[in-house]
């Protein structure tokens, strides 16, 4: 018996050790909550062997994982428009415990993703955290944004390989962030970014891996960085991949199962995209005037579609009419202002 227990042991350490070493992260398949359903399925938690795990901790009271391995609100329990929107939990696996947040689903859905936040209008850089203030003020569904690793292998905020008139892979992050912006503003983190974020549940990010100008290795270890912090701060719920490598972007979906990601590039067909299990297309404009029929295409093949860098009012009224799920934006007043005008 003392034998048996000591192989079940080990083939439990082996498990984790695999899922280690391939850096798999544990991860729920959805992490929003539902309002005004009593008992309401939030999502299930994913791991290579299909175990059964245990609610370690729920300081709320409010969650149970039912028979299925699903969690959920009890069955007398449902959220309000005044209850709390984070609600943190700790899922006991094999493999240890891993935390979670859980947030009140009140997220914007009216299309408007702004291109490296809400800059062009305001007193804001690019890719500022006053942009992404200014995202939310607006109440956009998301902001746009892009990241590189700096020389100490810090996940910084900048749209070109140098900012500052330093490139951005050969400076150390604290040198970077010292670089002055409009506002006030200094060169963020991604970390402060998901900071900001977490303070409400409205808008959400699509956070851009940029393609190392160092070579493939270093957008991979871009790309795991960036889903290691968004573990660590237990921002799934807020944060989706966007990338014109597709390397880095499958390597995302790789680390993380359940991140949605969506690639920038043409160069693959829509069926090697779905089969590569991507979730969506995000390309420049010109594609989808090029064949009227791609948005349809891509939703037969159960893929997303955005659209970016879209700035007149011709072009919006053209590619929403299309049936583009998403539209990437410089000027996403005057986007949320013809969606407000034309189809509400």
């Amino acid at each position: 018996m003392r034998a048996q227990k000591t192989i079940s042991f080990l083939l439990v350490c082996m498990s984790c050790l695999s899922i280690s070493a391939r850096t798999i992260l544990p991860t729920l398949d959805k992490y929003t909550i539902p309002v005004n359903v009593k008992g309401a399925v939030i999502g299930k938690f994913i791991s290579s062997n299909n175990e059964n795990v245990t609610l370690a901790k729920d300081t709320s009271n409010l969650f149970l994982i039912d028979e299925s391995g699903y969690i959920r609100l009890k069955a007398d329990v449902e959220l309000s428009a005044s209850s709390p929107f984070r609600y943190e939990i700790i899922i006991k696996s094999s493999c240890g415990n891993k935390a979670f947040e859980l947030v009140k689903d009140e997220f914007i859905h009216n299309k408007v993703i702004a291109h490296r936040g809400a800059w062009k209008n305001h007193e804001a850089s690019q890719n500022s955290m006053s942009a992404l203030i200014n995202t939310i003020e607006l109440g956009c569904e998301a902001a746009e944004f892009d990241v590189w690793l700096s020389s100490d292998n810090k996940v910084i905020l900048s749209h070109d390989p140098t900012i500052g008139g330093k490139v951005v892979e050969d400076t150390p992050a604290r040198t970077l962030m010292e670089i002055p912006l409009e506002n006030g503003d200094f060169v963020p983190s991604l970390e402060a970014y998901l900071e900001c974020i977490q303070q409400q549940n409205k808008t959400r990010l699509v956070l851009e891996l940029k393609g190392s100008q160092k070579g493939k290795e270093r957008s991979l270890a871009l790309a795991e960085s960036a889903v290691q912090l968004v573990h660590k701060y237990k921002a799934q719920a807020w944060v989706d991949y966007i990338s014109f490598d597709y390397e880095a972007l499958l390597h995302v979906k790789q680390l993380d199962p359940t991140a949605t990601i969506s690639y920038l590039e043409t160069n693959k067909t829509l069926e090697e995209l779905s089969t590569a299990k991507v979730d969506g297309i995000d390309y420049h404009y010109s594609a989808f005037y090029n064949d009227e029929k791609l948005t349809e295409k891509a939703k037969q093949l159960g893929l997303t579609t955005n659209v970016w860098t879209v700035n007149t009012q011709e072009q919006m009224q053209h590619l929403l009419q299309q049936g583009v799920d998403y539209i990437t934006t410089d000027e996403p007043e005057l986007l949320l202002k013809f969606i407000d005008t034309h189809y509400k």
